[in-house]
C-alpha cells in the first residue's frame, strides 16, 4: 500500500520533477533532482499515514491531509452508486480505488474516493456502501450474498463496431495537436526523414500521396479504435443480483485497467438505446442507464458499449420488464412534423443549388460543383426521410417512450413515476406548424427527456397520459404554450 501513494505523487508532479532536472542540469548539481524526488516520495508516504475513513449507520467519512487536515462526510442515504478502479499498479499490488457517487458532480478533492483498499475487502465494503443500512449478514460476518445473474458478457465480435465511432481519428488529431504544441514539428522540418518523405511524395505525385496519406490515417484510426475498445471494454460482464426486495446492478470491464460500477436498482428509471448512424447500419446499439444519481451522458451511465442491437434490447427488457417499451410500435407525430424534417434538411442544399444556378448565369461552373450539389441534396433527403421514420412516442403501462434522430438516434424509455415535471415549448416555426416539444423533467439521467414535434393539440394529453396528476391542471385543457 505504501508504494501506491508515492508513485501517484511523482506522476502528479511530473512538471515539477522535470523542472528540477532542468535546474540540476543548468547548475551542474544533480542534488536538486534527488531532493525533489525524495520530497515527493515522502509526501506520498505521509498522505497514506494521514488518510483514514470510517463507516457507521448514518454516514461515511474520510479524513486526510498532511499540512492541512480535511474531513469529507457523505450521508449513507445519499449514496447512489459505488465504482471501483484498479490500474495496473493497483492490480499488481492487489489494491483497488473505491469511489462513491451521490449524484452530484464532484471534482478533485470533492470526490469521495478510498485509495489502496485491499481487493479482497472490496465486495464487503461495496455491500456496506450501496445499502441504506448495515446488512445483517455483513454485520454478523456471514458474507453470504444471493447469486448473480449475468445479463450480458463482452464478445470479440463487438469490436467490429469500434471503428464506427471515429475515436481513433480523434486520438490521432489530439496527438498531432500535442506534437505541434511541443514544437516537435518545427524540429522535424529539416530532418533527413522529412526530406526523404518529400522526395517520395514528389515521385508519387500529389493525388497518389494524398490517397496514401488518407488510407494510412484511416487504417491507423481503425487500429487505435479497436485497441481502445478492447482495452476499455474487454472482459465486460453486466450482472444483476436481487436482494431484500430490490436488487443490485453490477458492471465490470477492462483488461489492463479494471473498472467496476455497482448501482442500486431502486434508482433505475429506465434506459436509452443509442444508435449512431454507422453503428445502426451494421445492426449495433449502445445502452445507457437512466438512473437517479448517475450522470446521463458519457461513460458514467454506460451499461453496454456498441454491441448487437438485439443484445441491448434484451438487456433493457430484462431490467425494466416492459418489452413493449423497448421494441413496441410508436405513434407517429403526423405530417406537420414530417414537413419540418424535410424543410430543415433541404433548406441549405436548396440555397446551394440556387447559388450555383445564379453563378452559372454569370460564369462557367465546374462539373464537380454540380456533382457536389447533387450529393448534398441526396444526403439531405436521406437524413430527412430517416429522421421522419424515427420520430415517434409511446405512452402506456407507466412508461414514456420517445425516439428521434438520425445521425445519433436514441430511444428513451422512461418510467412515468420518475417524472417530476413537464414543459411544453414552441418556437416561432413550431407555432406556425402547429407542433410542440414536450420535455419530461426527472432527477435521473440527463434530467430532461424530449418528445419532439408533438401535435400541439395533443401535447398536454400525452403528458396527462404519462402523469395522471397533469390531467387536473388547466394547462392540460389548453393548447401548448411557449
Amino acid at each position: 500500500m505504501l508504494l501506491v501513494h508515492p508513485v501517484h505523487e511523482v506522476l502528479r508532479q511530473v512538471p515539477l520533477l522535470i523542472g528540477a532536472v532542468v535546474l540540476g542540469s543548468a547548475t551542474g548539481n544533480a542534488m536538486w533532482s534527488i531532493a525533489v524526488l525524495v520530497l515527493m516520495v515522502g509526501f506520498g508516504v505521509a498522505r497514506w499515514f494521514t488518510t483514514t475513513y470510517r463507516i457507521d449507520a448514518e454516514q461515511i467519512q474520510r479524513r486526510e491531509g498532511v499540512l492541512q487536515r480535511s474531513v469529507l462526510s457523505v450521508p449513507r442515504n445519499r449514496i447512489r452508486s459505488v465504482s471501483t478502479d484498479a490500474r495496473v499498479l493497483h492490480r499488481i499490488l492487489g489494491l483497488t480505488v473505491v469511489k462513491v457517487s451521490t449524484g452530484q458532480e464532484a471534482k478533485g478533492d470533492a470526490v469521495f474516493a478510498l485509495d489502496a483498499v485491499r481487493s479482497d475487502e472490496v465486495p464487503a465494503l461495496r455491500a456496506l456502501l450501496i445499502a441504506d443500512s448495515l446488512p445483517d449478514s455483513i454485520e454478523a460476518g456471514d458474507g453470504i450474498s444471493p447469486p448473480e445473474r449475468v445479463l450480458a458478457r463482452w464478445q470479440p465480435s463487438w469490436l467490429r463496431y469500434s471503428p464506427l465511432s471515429f475515436t481513433g481519428l480523434a486520438t490521432i488529431a489530439a496527438a498531432v495537436g500535442v506534437i505541434y504544441q511541443t514544437g516537435a514539428v518545427a524540429a522535424l522540418e529539416d530532418s533527413p526523414l522529412t526530406q526523404q518523405g518529400l522526395d517520395a511524395a514528389e515521385r508519387l505525385g500529389v493525388a497518389a500521396t494524398v490517397g496514401v496519406a488518407v488510407l494510412a490515417v484511416l487504417l491507423l484510426g481503425v487500429l487505435l479504435s479497436v485497441v481502445r475498445s478492447l482495452l476499455t471494454f474487454g472482459n465486460l460482464v453486466l450482472s444483476r443480483r436481487d436482494e431484500k426486495g430490490a436488487g443490485v446492478l453490477h458492471l465490470q470491464h477492462g483488461l489492463l485497467r479494471v473498472r467496476e460500477h455497482t448501482y442500486d436498482m431502486r434508482r433505475l428509471r429506465g434506459g436509452t438505446i443509442r444508435q449512431p448512424l454507422l453503428v445502426r447500419a451494421f445492426g449495433g446499439a449502445r445502452l445507457d442507464a437512466v438512473m437517479t444519481g448517475v450522470v446521463g451522458s458519457g461513460e458514467a451511465s454506460l451499461l453496454l458499449p456498441p454491441c448487437p442491437a438485439a443484445t441491448a434490447e434484451a438487456v433493457l427488457t430484462e431490467l425494466i420488464g416492459q418489452p413493449d417499451a423497448v421494441t413496441g410500435e410508436l405513434r407517429h407525430h403526423g405530417p406537420a412534423a414530417t414537413r419540418r424534417r424535410w424543410t430543415r434538411a433541404l433548406a441549405l442544399p436548396a440555397l446551394f443549388a440556387v447559388g450555383l444556378g445564379v453563378a452559372a448565369v454569370v460564369a462557367a461552373v465546374p462539373p464537380w460543383a454540380w456533382v457536389l450539389c447533387g450529393v448534398v441534396i441526396a444526403a439531405g433527403a436521406f437524413l430527412a426521410a430517416d429522421r421522419s421514420r424515427a420520430l415517434g412516442h409511446r405512452v402506456g403501462n407507466g412508461w414514456l417512450v420517445a425516439r428521434s434522430g438520425s445521425l445519433d438516434r436514441r430511444r428513451d424509455c422512461l418510467a412515468a413515476e420518475g417524472i417530476i415535471g413537464w414543459t411544453a415549448r414552441q418556437t416561432l416555426f413550431q407555432r406556425r406548424a402547429g407542433v410542440a416539444t414536450l420535455i419530461a423533467a426527472t432527477p435521473a439521467g440527463v434530467k430532461g427527456y424530449r418528445v419532439l414535434d408533438v401535435p400541439a393539440e395533443l401535447a398536454w394529453s400525452v403528458a396527462a397520459a404519462a402523469s395522471p396528476w397533469v390531467a387536473d391542471s388547466d394547462w392540460a385543457r389548453e393548447p401548448a404554450h411557449s
